[in-house]
């Protein structure tokens, strides 16, 4: 039996509101893992439940044989309009189909509802269909809703919830970032606005060995041994030299292209997904970002650079965050600068979701400094700094902060800050009762975490004067700030 949970029956409320209000087609934007398959089925049923003829399209083949397995799961009666389909039944109410299929139709009579799997991709034998059927109510289904154009297919957005409420509520695992040595895209030819794949394939292969060293090192640092894990290449050459050599390292990684047939394919990824399977990697370019759902994947390998496609990032993101019982986070580890490129967009995607069509999503990312990525990681183990901490979650390492001077005729000058750091109120009141929290802990007066916050926030505290946690990064924060001031303090006294 199909179950919803609150944000699944909460989505599809407003859905119908929104085609009450005349916005005939709609995307439903879910994040990877937050159950838009069972959505669709729930309104593919409700829909067919009234008499009404509803259809779904998804990218390939493999991906309708997937859907129809779990309509089948749930008893729902459906066809799967192939020819020569083993689900072949065109009478039925519900059809799945493939876009391909669509375009070989060119018509659809009948048809009600229609639920549009990575409505991102925007095919346009489907964009088409949409203009041409005006009376067809349409929905589209995407984590990564940026592709230009949207905007001029869906009228409305309906956020079903965010990443970070999927993985503060143990729904998606959350991600940890560990930046490595990155493929050099200086110079390199574009086409179409993106890193033309040739380049991005020759420059990759270059830092093959550093890639598969890499891996290596942090599976057995963080695991103790070796994980499953996917790669996604620059291309297939680059693919199929990361392959050989994970090989000569002791590693089974087997590439998959467009080069490979559909059931070669479909057997490796069945075998991966199996327990105890031999292969220990999966490399592809862009196939593993589709229909790819296979939840005890602990590693993501980034190595093939976007320059502004920031749906391609969320998706291969999404294709490790799945949760596991064995998993309690998921590693990523960018060779290709992607997550540092697109930061800002994924921390705003990742708190706030999307409420609107942006067409302006997926423009040119203007590149990060040099020194912008030094502060973005870890020096010791280059692992993403976790927001406004000064302690590696990964390593402990302690970042210490220095003002920058200038010499002047022989005389240091402290340079004025040109901005003041922001933090957020959670990060402050977290800090601030921390503080306290350490100091009652020791007998201390807890009026000094008072003189303390003032000192390094130039406000009063706005929180309550109570003991908090200490076991968190603001309150660690606070903690080393607090040890700094005795140090300097002492360092007074005694001169």
């Amino acid at each position: 039996m199909l179950n919803l949970r609150d944000y699944q029956q909460s989505s599809i409320a407003k859905l119908r509101e929104g085609f009450v209000n005349g916005h005939n087609a709609q995307m439903l934007y879910s994040p990877t893992g937050s159950g838009k398959t069972e959505v669709a089925i729930e309104l593919l049923n409700a829909t067919a439940a009234k008499g009404n003829r509803v259809a779904m399209i998804l990218d390939r083949r493999i991906l309708c044989d997937q859907t129809s397995e779990r309509l089948q799961k749930y008893g729902i009666e459906h066809g799967t309009l192939m020819a020569g389909h083993w689900n072949y039944r065109p009478e039925r109410n519900i059809q799945i189909c493939s876009a391909q299929t669509l375009e070989a139709r060119g018509s659809f009579p009948g048809l009600k509802l229609l639920i549009i799997d990575e409505a991102h991709t925007a095919r346009k034998s489907v964009v088409e269909f949409i203009h041409n059927n005006p009376q067809v109510k349409v929905i589209g289904l995407s984590a990564s809703p940026f592709t230009k154009g949207l905007g001029e297919i869906y009228s409305n957005v309906v956020n079903a919830i965010t990443t970070r409420e999927l993985v503060e509520s143990g729904q998606l695992a959350p991600i940890r970032v560990f930046f490595s040595k990155e493929i050099d895209m200086t110079g390199a030819k574009k086409v179409a606005g993106e890193w033309s794949q040739k380049e991005a394939t020759e420059r990759g292969i270059k830092i093959t060995g550093d890639i598969v060293s890499e891996w290596a090192k942090k599976t057995h640092d963080i695991y103790g041994e070796p994980k499953k894990t996917i790669v996604f290449c620059a291309g297939v050459a680059h693919g199929e030299d990361l392959s050989r050599n994970f090989a000569e390292a002791g590693y089974n990684f087997v590439t998959l292209s467009y080069r490979d047939d559909d059931e070669y394919k479909a057997e490796a990824i069945k075998e991966f997904a199996r327990d105890g399977s031999e292969i220990q990697g999966l490399i592809a370019t862009d196939i593993l970002t589709k229909g790819f759902d296979q939840a005890d994947v602990h590693f993501g390998i980034s190595a093939r650079p976007f320059t502004k496609s920031f749906s391609s990032h969320v998706q291969q993101l999404g294709r490790v965050m799945r949760p596991h019982h064995l998993k309690e986070s998921a590693v990523w580890l960018d060779h290709s600068g992607n997550f540092l490129r697109f930061k800002d967009q994924w921390d705003e995607l990742y708190g706030s979701g999307v409420d609107v069509m942006d067409d302006g999503a997926e423009k040119t990312k203007k590149e990060p400094t040099d020194i912008e990525k030094a502060k973005a990681k870890c020096p010791i183990c280059g692992a993403l700094w976790p927001g406004n901490s000064d302690i590696c979650a990964h390593c402990g390492h302690t970042r210490q902060r220095r003002n920058d001077v200038i010499t002047v005729a022989g005389e240091l000058l402290e340079l004025t800050p040109t901005k003041t750091e922001k933090y957020t109120g959670e990060y402050k009141e977290q800090w601030y009762q921390g503080l306290i929290g350490y100091l009652e802990s020791r007998g201390k007066n807890i009026n000094r975490a008072y003189h303390l916050y003032r000192e390094k926030f130039k406000v009063d505290p706005a929180w309550k004067k109570k003991a908090g946690f200490v076991n968190n990064p603001a309150a660690q924060d606070a903690i080393v700030y607090l040890q700094h001031a005795n140090i300097a303090f002492s360092k007074r006294k005694t001169a």
